[in-house]
């Protein structure tokens, strides 16, 4: 107990450089782009800046470094005295939801329970009810005009900032270690390549979550349906019978997804459909809906039911059709159940640190669902983020220490 007493005390001390590291991550501009999907890996420039930094800042740690075609970093920590391994990983994406490129960090001292009003929008402290939590600690916020990166910089932060304690720390005991930094993740592009062949860890977690406390051990299964459409144009004045819209034929099958079963109206586990992107014009036109559902048999159906309306809609409107769907994630609940030692881990360890841990399912994915497709029991950690992928997202600086904690609680666990 006394030295997971010293794991608080010590991280106390490593705030200022989790603080510090998390800034200077969020200036990198890595915002994926989904467009790019399949013709680059990382999909953008940005991306594989950060990840070449952390190749840098992993060797000046004194760890082994891999970055090779998968575009994945591995950094390994030999074994201090114990035996086995364990992994952990983040990934260095930001979503495109909004502006996720240009970020400036803006870093409240102490904050003192009213509302945060940034640049063109605000945070209520009576809508986002967590933030009293914090009161007279850090909060890190944009500054209103993009998003702020803690998916997943926080989870970087975290596990860059737990490295570099055990160096400085060598009396610690602890089995060999393996971090893995991913690009693309917010697009189901994470672990597409994957260095397995280097893996020795059966046990990865992901430091990818959100409110502090929060661990996720299940996940949607997700499938993205892209459809392209081909449509006949003439002169709009001698166009009957002879014109066939494809844009019209486009908001025809979005208009067809069922408004009951959208994210906006569903929770829980609920899955849902939802429209990703439409674009085009009369000739040609394109769109992509998300699919999403816990059971796998039901997102199997999900996928069908857009396919049948897709051939309905193709009929009545004489438009040509190309549908590809790619299944981007698995539930993981299987696999980790299969290894309880995983979730184990994070009990003991939590118990000893007095952190109150929620186990939950999360409506999303990480890249741990797809290591979990190999066997790999992947339970997902709280970096204390919350409203991701928004212009309201923040963090609490006291809750990424808490993350810290467990991480290195667990590596304790595992020693």
């Amino acid at each position: 107990m006394e030295l997971f007493k010293g794991i608080i005390c010590s991280v106390m001390e490593c705030r200022k450089a989790l603080l510090d590291r998390f800034i200077r991550y969020t200036a990198f501009d890595t915002m994926s782009d989904p467009s790019q999907d399949g013709k680059r890996r990382p999909t953008t420039e940005g991306q594989e800046k950060l990840l070449l930094s952390l190749c840098d800042e992993l060797s000046s740690l004194g760890l082994d470094v891999y970055y090779g075609a998968e575009k994945v970093v591995m950094g390994t920590l030999d074994a201090n005295g114990a035996e086995g391994a364990v992994a952990f990983m983040a990934h260095v994406d930001t979503a495109d939801a909004v502006k996720g490129n240009g970020v400036k960090a803006n870093v409240i001292e102490s904050y003192d329970g009213s509302e945060i009003v940034l640049s063109g929008v605000s945070i209520s402290p009576e809508k986002d009810t967590d933030l009293s939590r914090y009161i007279g600690s850090e909060i890190i916020t944009s500054d209103g005009t993009t998003l702020l990166g803690s998916d997943d910089k926080a989870g970087v932060a975290i596990i860059m900032t737990a490295l570099e304690y055990l160096v400085s720390h060598k009396e610690i005991r602890h089995p060999r270690i393996e971090v893995f930094f991913t690009p693309d993740e917010e697009i189901g592009a994470g672990v597409d390549e994957f260095p397995y062949e280097r893996m020795k860890a059966k046990v990865c977690y992901t430091v990818d979550g959100e409110a502090e406390g929060e661990i996720e051990t299940e996940c949607f299964n997700a499938a993205r349906v892209d459809i392209k459409i081909s449509g006949d144009v003439c002169h709009l004045g001698s166009g009957r019978g002879k014109i066939h819209n494809a844009a019209l034929a486009a908001s025809a099958i979005a208009v067809s997804l069922p408004s009951s079963e959208s994210p906006e109206a569903t929770d829980g586990h609920f899955g849902y459909y939802t429209l990703d992107s439409i674009k085009g014009n009369m000739e040609k036109a394109e769109l992509s809906i998300l699919l999403r559902d816990f059971d796998m048999e039901s997102l199997e159906r999900r996928i069908e039911a857009v396919r049948r309306s897709v051939s309905a809609v193709e009929a009545l409107h004489s438009v040509r059709t190309d549908v590809s769907v790619k299944v981007q994630y698995r539930n993981m609940k299987s696999v980790n159940d299969a290894d309880p030692r995983a979730m184990d881990a994070i009990r003991r360890s939590a118990g000893k640190l007095g952190i109150d841990i929620k186990e939950k399912a999360i409506r999303g994915g990480t890249d741990g669902a797809r290591l979990a497709e190999h066997g790999i029991a992947s339970p997902n950690i709280y970096t204390g983020g919350h409203n991701l992928h928004s212009l309201t997202e923040w963090v609490a600086l006291r809750a990424m220490e808490s993350s810290l904690s467990l991480v290195l609680g667990i590596i304790k666990e595992y020693s």
